[in-house]
């Protein structure tokens, strides 16, 4: 359905990006990353459950070979970030597939019954969050790169 079976990133929702990036740089032995705050609405466009949100989040990634891993500290604006973290606490939230043809894989999804959530854009790209969780048990995240 998504043209890869290549996972890019595995998506953690968290309470504190400080302590728990710290956590991780500790466990890998590597240097903690600086995290960054999420561009504003008028860059990202973002759009939750279909109306524009002024949700932002700080972000930290850990680049891991093949996969990346990415941390979420979600703002109090409504987002699957926030509504995950007051729904289930902190945990994985999504996987994320590198794909090209996002308009034509959400229309696809959403064809078999998997709703997109949440989507924007970003420097350099796009993403979607698409609601896969009866079927699939976790988010699924599109992420399309420009060329």
């Amino acid at each position: 359905m998504l043209g890869t079976q290549f996972i890019t990133q595995i998506g953690l929702i968290v309470r504190d990006i400080e302590k728990t990036s710290q956590a991780y740089a500790d466990f890998f032995g590597v240097e903690k990353p600086k995290w960054f705050l999420t561009d504003t609405l008028d860059k990202t466009n973002a759009r939750y459950n279909g109306q524009p949100t002024e949700a932002r989040a700080k972000l930290a990634f850990f680049d891991m070979g093949s996969l990346q891993l990415e941390l979420i500290e979600p703002d109090e604006h409504p987002s699957t970030w926030r509504q995950f973290l007051d729904t289930h606490g902190e945990g994985v939230h999504h996987i994320a597939f590198s794909v090209e043809g996002m308009g034509d894989k959400i229309s696809a999804m959403e064809a078999e019954g998997m709703p997109l959530i949440q989507k924007g854009d970003y420097t350099g790209g796009r993403y979607a969050y698409m609601d896969t969780v009866k079927n699939l048990k976790v988010i699924i995240e599109l992420l399309e790169n420009d060329k």
